[in-house]
């Protein structure tokens, strides 16, 4: 299993944003749901519009370009019966917060 890798610091992504990070080579959505910080793959499975681009309302976000939406604490689509996304682990520590892509 990969280890957690440092993503973003804890301050740069308030409640109620999202970011658009790399996390060892790879596009990771960031989302802050209430305090509470959910990743996932960075790139919606329809045609590749970058998800930490895009809109957040509550635990759910809309992709910039074509608005599917997906659940940011399951990564499962909300808009149709398409595909979800990935959904990675997070934790928060000493003000930063890590990903473990595995």
């Amino acid at each position: 299993m990969s280890e957690f890798a440092p993503a973003i610091a804890v301050a740069d992504l308030p409640p109620g944003r999202a970011a658009e990070v790399v996390v060892n080579g790879q596009a990771v959505a960031l989302f802050n749901v209430d305090g509470t910080v959910h990743a996932l793959a960075g790139r919606c499975p329809h045609r590749g519009g970058p998800l930490g681009q895009g809109f957040v309302d509550g635990p759910r976000v809309s992709c910039p370009w074509h608005n599917w939406s997906f659940d940011v604490t399951t990564g499962e689509n909300v808009a149709s019966a398409g595909p979800g996304v990935a959904r990675y682990e997070v934790k928060v520590e000493d003000g930063r917060v890590f990903v473990r892509l595995g």
